[in-house]
């Protein structure tokens, strides 16, 4: 009878050992266990629009309902503070680790508060002239523009954004002084390039695409490192400044500290979202890759954007 006294306790134990380690497996496969948000941009914006694509695809994916909460520029901050449970979202682009170089008081650091995923898409820009210019060629813009150091000017809208800063990328590795025209958004910025306001710009695939095939605007290269599918008739700028890449992402990222399990969840729900037959074609016919990165790949991307354009808005002074 003693020995059967002292067993009952040790088996008891066991199983409350074994029911606890299950009750854990669970607690941590457990995810997502409610209602997510991809926090974002303004709607309307690029990354809004493709933040809701990802929406739609992840809440079927992960069983849970995944909503678009536009938060514009206080974004960062406020997914910065969220739990670190995967439940609060950043999708975002460079601005999301690039803000801090452009204006004073950000209360969030990239590589301190935020943990990678993915980087979900990315969209090349198109470096377009208006007809009026004399140039056919990124080689031949280049000496115009030496020729006329000053005198010819672009057209950007937000500051910092993808377009801006391919711009003063391009000054940068070209030797030129191509001089900003500020307007309020890619919009009017594309009309004030018909209307011949100003002599050229850097802009999204989508925004120009319609104007080059009237005639309306001249393409003279695209931005991304390699020919893109996108356009296949564009030769790349890197083709004449060797190493010049600049595209439009929205990234995916997550507060610090969130488990490695959960990251990963994520990031192989989003590679299998993005490429879909059916948006892969959402997306090519919008002008956008499909990417869905591993988080290894998007942090060594977003470490090498800091360090190259942090030192283009330094170097140029760039400030909001």
């Amino acid at each position: 009878m003693r020995s059967f006294s002292l067993y009952v306790p040790v088996a008891t134990l066991c199983v409350l050992a074994s029911s606890l380690l299950t009750g854990s497996a669970v607690a941590q496969t457990a995810y997502p266990s409610k209602l997510m948000r991809i926090v974002t941009a303004a709607t309307g914006s690029a990354n809004d629009w493709g933040s809701r694509v990802l929406a739609q695809e992840l809440t079927a994916a992960m069983g849970q309902q995944v909503i678009v909460e536009n938060r514009g520029g206080l974004s960062m901050e406020y997914v910065a503070k969220a739990p670190p449970d995967g439940h609060t979202i950043l999708g975002y682009g460079s601005a999301a680790w690039l803000t801090q170089f452009l204006r004073d008081g950000v209360n969030w650091d990239a590589a301190r508060d935020f943990v990678p995923v993915s980087l979900a898409m990315s969209s090349p820009n198109i470096l377009v002239v208006h007809p009026s210019l004399p140039v056919k060629s990124t080689r031949e813009l280049i000496a115009l523009a030496k020729a006329r150091p000053g005198e010819l000017n672009y057209a950007a809208g937000t500051i910092g954004a993808a377009p801006h800063l391919a711009s003063e990328l391009f000054n940068a590795m070209a030797g030129t002084n191509i001089v900003r025209i500020a307007y309020k958004g890619t919009g009017p910025s594309v009309i004030a390039l018909l209307g011949g306001e100003v002599h050229l710009m850097i802009a999204g695939l989508g925004s120009v695409a319609p104007h080059i095939k009237s005639g309306k605007l001249r393409a003279l290269a695209i931005t991304s490192a390699k020919t893109s599918a996108l356009a296949p008739e564009l030769p790349t700028i890197a083709s004449v400044l060797p190493g010049y890449e600049s595209t439009s992402v929205l990234g995916i990222l997550v507060p610090a500290k969130t488990p490695p399990a959960i990251v990963n969840r994520l990031q192989q729900e989003i590679a299998r979202a993005v490429n879909k037959t059916e948006v892969k074609e959402l997306l090519f016919n919008a002008g956008v890759d499909a990417n869905g990165t591993t988080p290894e790949e998007f942090t060594a991307f977003v470490k090498n954007d800091t360090a190259r354009m942090g030192k283009v808005i330094r170097d140029a002074n760039i400030r909001e």
